[in-house]
């Protein structure tokens, strides 16, 4: 039995737009599948901001009913981070598409509140281990064309989803799960590897994408909001970077 065979924990938030530093959590959540169990933990959050309309039109929630019905940031942030950290520390990875967003974000919104991060809560004082589908994608068929958005992966990888039900967090967890093992599936070299020896992987991995396509941006004229090199939190928020490979790809996966 490897760690594809054992407990995963997804992660997913819904926000207020697309800042890892400015914008808010919306909705959130943290769900464990373990032996073909599966529990869900869901948050509804008012962010303490307006809901900008472009946001409430991608996941349903407008700001009247994030203030109705939302809990208040501080106790649903440190029930999420203690949820995390738990995993984490337990050697559980944390399963997210786009993953630097989502951490980066939490750690921000952390921070903004005055709690704990949740680097500061991992024994090790690193956020790991972390398995990201896009990250592996993007590496391992990195010379397709097309988009790689959550709906695009699960229909190549042919993960049913219904395509109405994402952009809520927990539709999307839920598909990010199926879409590790659909992954593993198609690479099956996935479920030989270490997950510490996969997390370093996808740093790498991720690193190297993004000094590319930041300096293809920069070719095109654009100099604002480059893809961070560093995975899975981003520098500024209040993790450490990760230690990684840093000095190249590696690994018999990549």
């Amino acid at each position: 039995m490897n760690w594809l065979d054992e407990t995963m924990v997804g992660f997913d938030t819904e926000t207020t737009g697309v800042s890892t530093e400015r914008d808010r959590i919306v909705t959130a959540a943290v769900i464990t599948r373990r032996a073909g169990e599966v529990s869900t933990r869901t948050w509804l959050i008012d962010p303490g901001i307006p809901i900008p309309a472009a946001a409430s039109a991608v996941h349903g929630i407008s700001t009247e009913r994030a203030r109705a019905e939302g809990v208040q940031p501080p106790a649903a942030l440190e029930e999420i981070a203690t949820a995390l950290a738990e995993a984490l520390d337990a050697g559980v990875p944390v399963v997210a598409f786009n993953a630097q967003f989502d951490l980066t974000l939490l750690e921000n919104e952390l921070a903004r509140h005055g709690l704990p991060s949740l680097a500061s809560r991992l024994s090790r004082g690193e956020v790991r281990p972390v398995v990201d589908p896009l990250v592996l994608d993007r590496k391992l068929d990195q010379y397709r064309k097309g988009k790689r958005k959550l709906i695009d992966l699960c229909t190549l990888y042919s993960v049913s989803v219904v395509a109405d039900e994402l952009h809520a967090a927990d539709a999307d967890v839920l598909a990010t799960l199926e879409l590790v093992h659909a992954l593993a599936a198609a690479y099956p070299t996935m479920r030989d590897t270490p997950l510490d020896s996969l997390h370093d992987l996808q740093a790498d991995a991720h690193r190297v994408w993004a000094v590319r396509f930041a300096a293809w941006l920069k070719s095109k004229g654009t100099t604002d909001d480059l893809p961070d090199p560093t995975w899975p939190v981003a520098p500024g928020a209040s993790a450490p970077a990760p230690t990684g490979t840093a000095g190249g790809e590696t690994g018999a996966l990549f």
